[in-house]
């Protein structure tokens, strides 16, 4: 089986999968997703920490942590590479694959450092422009809100990094006296009618508007045809709900995206430039 680990700055999730079918002396293909997991990021933990967190994890579902063969890890929190790393090759005897610059992901980066473009977001261009095609527009709710625009040919073109609407309500509720800490979700109407949905009112229908509003903008200056909006993140659902724009809600899509970089890293896959190609010839 194949462990992806996609390593935020507040949560890292986890998946695992296995392939559907097995040849000899051919590089697996890992298309089916036998479980996945939400944890909290902890830079403090151990590699002993995490390693026991895990595979508790696989007992509770009755996984064989044995049956891990290989590792890729996507990370936007340098600190814990390392841990992770530890992790990887003590609880799993894998060598694990980071997600890094020198890694064949099949994408141009067209931007002035493409050093500087987070492991999860080309992880997201990847995997949107390989399940949706493009142009395509993948909007990721996490600790911060990122906007990541793919071409039509498969280009990473640039984005958008917006402040997460968690960290909004967090600051909101940090800075002032008597505002209290609310559940970020949809409320009953607009105009509030007591504190409480007066917060969640602003935070809610306040970041619908400051997506749809980017989405506008950033369709706007691509031109040419009309790009597919791909979303993904702990609030995709939430605020999809509400958007005029988004027309695709992939929880799985980093996992799967990192899964697929895996595979064109072992010859397991080819990209979409390469079996067009083919199919032509």
């Amino acid at each position: 089986m194949l462990l992806v680990l996609d390593v935020g700055n507040t949560n890292t999730v986890l998946g695992l999968y296995r392939p559907s079918q097995e040849q000899p002396g051919v590089p697996s293909r890992f298309d089916q997703m036998v479980a996945n997991w939400r944890v909290g990021t902890i830079r403090t933990n151990t590699a002993d920490e995490y390693g026991v967190l895990f595979r508790n994890l696989f007992s509770m579902q009755k996984i064989d942590a044995a049956e891990v063969k290989a590792v890729v890890i996507s990370s936007v929190v340098p600190p814990l590479d390392s841990t992770l790393r530890e992790v990887s090759e003590r609880y799993f005897q894998a060598k694990p694959l980071f997600i890094e610059p020198g890694v064949k992901t099949g994408m141009p980066v067209l931007v002035d450092n493409p050093a500087e473009v987070g492991a999860d977001r080309i992880v997201n261009g990847v995997a949107a422009f390989e399940r949706y095609g493009g142009p395509c527009i993948v909007v990721d709710f996490g600790t911060a809100t990122t906007f990541d625009v793919i071409s039509e040919r498969g280009e990473y073109l640039g984005g958008v990094i917006a402040p997460g609407v968690g960290i909004s309500a967090e600051a909101l509720f940090v800075r002032t006296a008597r505002l209290p800490k609310v559940d970020i979700r949809r409320p009953a109407r607009i105009i509030g009618t007591n504190t409480v949905s007066h917060i969640q009112s602003g935070l809610y229908y306040g970041y619908i508007g400051l997506t749809d509003g980017l989405i506008e903008r950033i369709i706007e200056e691509m031109g040419g045809p009309k790009p597919k909006i791909v979303s993904t993140g702990g609030l995709a659902s939430l605020i999809a709900s509400g958007s005029r724009y988004i027309g695709i809600v992939d929880e799985m899509l980093t996992l799967d995206g990192m899964r697929i970089i895996y595979e064109r890293n072992t010859g397991a896959r080819q990209t979409r430039k390469v079996q067009a190609a083919e199919k032509k010839g």
